[in-house]
């Protein structure tokens, strides 16, 4: 059975009509909760569009839900617009704001996560590394999958060599976060080597991180 399949068949306009008067008017609880079970197949239905975002579809279909919920509560029945079509942007857009949550905070965590330690013994991260504060970083996220500047920063000044192992090594492609020793693996390289390197291109992103917000 598919998850379209496990849900009630769609209100008929006139149905829908209905129910919208008893809630809208009446303030009648249970015709909202008919309205909500009824439009779930669009929440799936949406919900399957984002099946390659890595998000679990029962927690996008949660999100979804929510979305819906959002819909009934603030349809204007005078609009002339249906129920569907309008629920229908609510419930992407509340989709789509918890992927580019979710994203952001991945980001954030693969930014702060330990690379190595000082020479005080103190553990020391990505932001530590690039002197830069992690609000600076974070804002320049760009939420459907690229990060804003400091990708523009990778395209720039990296080598492609380079710009896989930070990519990699942080979190900043879909496969998330690598260690030196699996990024060797992967590349077939010598994890001393991906070191090297690792280095030399948060040098060269260091200082132009520096240069660009000297300039700001």
């Amino acid at each position: 059975m598919t998850i379209l399949k496990s849900f009630e068949k769609p209100l008929t306009p006139e149905e829908e009509a209905s129910y919208l008067t008893k809630f809208k008017v009446e303030k009648d609880e249970n015709a909202k909760e008919v309205l909500i079970e009824r439009n779930m197949r669009l929440v799936a239905h949406i919900a399957k569009k984002y099946n390659n975002s890595n998000e679990d579809q029962d927690d996008l279909i949660s999100i979804g839900t929510i979305g819906l919920i959002k819909a009934i509560e603030t349809y204007n029945v005078d609009k002339g617009t249906r129920l569907a079509t309008y629920a229908s942007k609510c419930i992407e857009n509340e989709i789509l704001m918890n992927i580019r949550t979710n994203k952001k905070n991945k980001v954030q965590v693969s930014l702060q996560d330990p690379i190595g330690m000082d020479k005080e013994g103190n553990e020391i991260s990505l932001i530590d590394v690039l002197g830069t504060d992690i609000d600076y970083i974070i804002d320049q996220v760009e939420l459907k999958v690229q990060i804003g500047k400091l990708y523009e920063q990778l395209d720039k000044i990296l080598t492609k060599r380079e710009k896989e192992i930070v990519q990699l090594r942080y979190g900043l492609t879909q496969s998330g976060y690598k260690t030196q020793r699996e990024i060797a693996q992967k590349l077939e390289i010598s994890r001393s080597y991906v070191s090297r390197i690792e280095k030399r291109a948060l040098k060269k992103l260091r200082k132009e991180l520096k240069s660009e917000k000297s300039l700001n």
